[in-house]
C-alpha cells in the first residue's frame, strides 16, 4: 500500500450514497435467513458471494430485491445498520446520509415503522457510541406507480422527526424525473429535502428533469451530466454536488473499465464530485476501497483526494455548525498528514 493509499484510507469521510439495503453482506443475509426461517435460494455464504455478480442494473436489482427478504422485524434493520455503522467507523467515515427502500419492505408485509424505528435506534447509537452523524432518505422506487409513491410519503410524513429527505432509486430508463413531480413537491412543501438517482443509465436530460421538475438539492450519480456541456456549467454555478459511486459505476457497466472513469473529468469541468459505495456488500468495496481503486486506475493525485473529501463534507446535509466543525477536522487532518 503507498502513501497514497494509506493517506485516503485515514482521511475523515463523508458518506452521502448509501442504500443500507446495499450493505447486506452474504454472512448477514444468511443469519437473518436462519432467525426468520425465510427460504433463500443459497445454501451457504459462499453462493450468496457467488450470486452477487452481475453486469448490468436490471440484474442487480433483482438479486437485491430478492435479498429483501431476510429483512423482518425492527431487530434486522437494527443489526444491518450497526453492521453498516461498525464497519464505516473503521474506514474513519464520520458522517452518513443513508437511503432506505420502504416500498421494498410494505409490499411484503413489514410494517413502515418497524423499518424507520430499526435503522433510527442503530444510527442513534452510531452517533453516541461512534461518533457517526447521520441523515435518513427515503427513496421513492421509480418503477412503481405515482400513486404507491403519495401513500409511502404519507407514512413518512408521520415520521417527519426520523427522515430527513426524499430521493428516488430504481429502474431509471422509461422513468423519468417528472413522474414524480407532484410527489416531490408535496415533501419539499412538509420540508423534506430532495435529492434524486440521475444519469447513472439515464441520458443527461434525466439530470436536468431531476433539477427542472423535482428542485433536487443535489444529484445522485450523475454520470451523463458530462454529455451536454450547458448542464455541466450549470451544475458547476450552482455547486450541486453529485454523489459519484465509482465501484458501482463499474460493477453496473456503467463505465468499461475503471481507468475510464469520468470523475476526474468532472473535477477539471468544475463539479462538486464526490465518492461514495452506493451498494458496498454488492459492488465490492466501501468507502476506502472506492478510493484505493481510483487512485489505482486513474493515478489520482493527493489534491484531487482532499478535493473529493472534502466536496463531501461541502456537499453535505449537516447543520452548518456541524458541518464547520467537520471542515475544520477534515482541514486539520489534510494540513498535519
Amino acid at each position: 500500500m503507498t502513501a497514497l493509499h494509506r493517506f485516503a484510507a485515514a482521511m475523515p469521510k463523508a458518506e452521502l450514497h448509501v442504500h443500507i439495503e446495499g450493505t447486506l453482506e452474504p454472512e448477514l443475509l444468511m443469519a437473518l435467513a436462519r432467525r426468520n426461517r425465510v427460504d433463500v435460494p443459497y445454501g451457504s455464504v459462499e453462493e450468496v458471494r457467488g450470486a452477487y455478480n452481475f453486469s448490468r442494473l436490471q440484474d442487480f436489482l433483482d438479486i437485491y430485491y430478492r435479498g429483501m427478504a431476510v429483512l423482518r422485524t425492527r431487530r434486522d434493520f437494527f443489526d444491518l445498520t450497526w453492521a453498516y455503522l461498525t464497519k464505516i467507523h473503521g474506514q474513519n467515515v464520520v458522517h452518513s446520509e443513508l437511503f432506505f427502500d420502504p416500498q421494498g419492505h410494505t409490499a411484503r408485509g413489514v410494517a413502515f415503522d418497524d423499518v424507520v424505528d430499526g435503522i433510527t435506534q442503530a444510527l442513534s447509537r452510531g452517533r453516541r457510541e461512534l461518533g457517526i452523524s447521520s441523515r435518513l432518505i427515503m427513496c421513492i422506487l421509480r418503477h412503481l406507480p405515482q400513486r404507491d409513491a403519495e401513500e409511502t410519503l404519507t407514512r413518512a410524513l408521520a415520521r417527519r422527526e426520523h427522515i430527513f429527505g426524499i430521493g428516488l432509486d430504481s429502474t431509471e430508463v422509461g422513468n423519468p424525473p417528472e413522474k414524480f413531480a407532484r410527489v416531490f413537491a408535496t415533501a419539499r412543501a412538509a420540508g423534506l429535502v430532495a435529492v434524486a438517482h440521475a444519469g447513472e443509465e439515464g441520458p443527461a436530460d434525466y439530470v436536468a428533469g431531476a433539477l427542472d421538475h423535482l428542485k433536487v438539492a443535489r444529484i445522485d450519480h450523475g454520470n451523463a451530466a458530462l454529455d451536454d456541456p450547458a448542464l455541466v456549467c450549470r451544475l458547476a454555478a450552482a455547486g450541486t454536488a453529485l454523489t459519484v459511486c465509482p465501484l458501482s459505476n463499474l460493477r453496473l457497466g456503467v463505465i468499461d473499465n475503471m481507468a475510464g472513469h469520468p470523475i476526474r473529468r468532472m473535477l477539471e469541468a468544475g463539479l462538486r464530485a464526490t465518492v461514495n459505495s452506493d451498494d458496498p456488500a454488492y459492488f465490492g468495496g466501501y468507502m476506502t476501497e472506492n478510493f484505493h481503486a481510483l487512485i489505482d486506475a486513474l493515478d489520482l493525485t493527493r489534491d484531487e483526494i482532499v478535493t473529493l473529501g472534502r466536496n463531501a463534507f461541502l456537499g453535505s446535509f449537516m447543520e452548518e455548525v456541524e458541518k464547520a466543525r467537520a471542515l475544520e477536522r477534515f482541514d486539520g487532518f489534510v494540513q498535519s498528514h
